[in-house]
């Protein structure tokens, strides 16, 4: 809870010549046109780095103001506009990832993959960001069933960015969270001027599918039921409102008790008729 002496600064100081300020207004706009189009909600305190994400567009862009930036978004119907939400959407989520990251998921993952052995699992990665997590899912598919088991992990994200990054496969060699032994099993070493990166080996990329997906659209839909879902350290960017209305939607894309990971920061509590708890940041569908 704020001090009741708190108060919220009109603009953010413009850092040399050249640059731009935003105002309160600016900020506020761009807090409703984000969750509007991603369900994003800004805190009162992110509104410096809306200004350090935002302005390099208006600089690319040319526009002398976030005013006029934000204007020409909502009303020009010109093509370069309409994927300017695209990349408006790309600079204002935030991608933090890595690979293995909380492994007692990919534990408590080998060990279902294992009572599944010899049936067709269907795997959701959303918010997959750069690809790290559903490659680290891959991995453990092909470590626990092996690469010709009938495993398919769909890999979303709502920023086409880092989609496109996670897409191609490739990392530097001395990424956090891979051991020697995976990068020799499961990477193909780069050499010349790729030297010092790393690409996913193609028998484990064929485990994996690519999808540009917006979680707080109401319209999304997956070809097929999924058993596991990955939505991890997702929710807390929503209000309690769009977190409802997502985790419904969830609800509906999956198997009958089909295992829905969550992050180390997420409780779903408030949705026990949704889901029912198995452990730490794990639940089943009810």
């Amino acid at each position: 809870m704020r001090p009741a002496s708190f108060v919220l600064p009109r603009t953010v100081p413009t850092p040399g010549a050249g640059d731009f300020a935003i105002d309160r207004a600016d900020f506020e706009r761009v807090r409703a046109l984000i969750r509007q189009r991603a369900g994003i909600h800004l805190g009162d305190a992110k509104q410096a780095m809306v200004y350090s994400r935002l302005s390099r567009r208006l600089r690319e862009l040319g526009h002398p103001s976030f005013a006029s930036y934000l204007h020409w978004l909502e009303s020009s119907a010109e093509a370069a506009a309409q994927h300017e939400w695209q990349e408006f959407v790309n600079c204002l989520t935030t991608n933090l990832t890595a690979f293995f990251r909380e492994e007692h998921h990919f534990e408590l993952l080998a060990a279902e993959l294992r009572r599944r052995a010899g049936k067709r699992v269907r795997i959701w990665c959303n918010a997959a960001s750069t690809g790290e997590e559903p490659y680290s899912l891959a991995m453990t598919v092909a470590e626990v069933l092996g690469t010709g088991a009938d495993v398919h992990i769909i890999c979303s994200d709502i920023n086409t960015k880092v989609l496109g990054t996670a897409a191609r496969g490739v990392y530097p060699e001395d990424a956090r969270g891979l051991s020697v032994e995976r990068l020799r099993r499961h990477f193909l070493r780069g050499t010349g001027t790729n030297r010092g990166f790393v690409r996913v080996r193609p028998e484990l990329r064929r485990l994996v599918s690519f999808r540009v997906l917006n979680l707080a659209d109401t319209h999304w839909k997956l070809d097929e039921p999924v058993d596991i879902v990955f939505c991890r350290n997702v929710m807390i960017y929503f209000d309690a409102e769009v977190q409802r209305l997502v985790l419904e939607r969830i609800h509906c894309a999956m198997s009958p008790s089909g295992w829905l990971f969550a992050g180390h920061s997420e409780n779903f509590a408030a949705s026990r008729d949704l889901f029912r708890a198995l452990g730490k940041t794990v639940y089943q569908r009810q």
